[in-house]
């Protein structure tokens, strides 16, 4: 918080003073965490067989779309 970090995941029941955090992005965070999860999916995303940035990031683009 002293950097200007707003925390989105709730500390722990044990914690002495409790954390707070946005509610609202804590549960649409999964949503990200499962695109990632897809996208590994692809093989020649999760191992980057493409060293080029600009080919790398069109399989990705393939790989949403198919997806989506």
């Amino acid at each position: 918080e002293g950097k200007g970090i707003k925390p989105c995941i709730p500390g722990r029941k044990s914690r002495g003073k409790p954390v707070k955090y946005d509610k609202r992005k804590y549960k649409r965070r999964n949503r990200i965490g499962i695109m990632f999860g897809r996208l590994e999916d692809w093989r020649r995303v999760a191992t980057r067989y493409d060293r080029c940035p600009t080919v790398f990031f069109s399989a990705i683009c393939l790989a949403a779309t198919v997806m989506f």
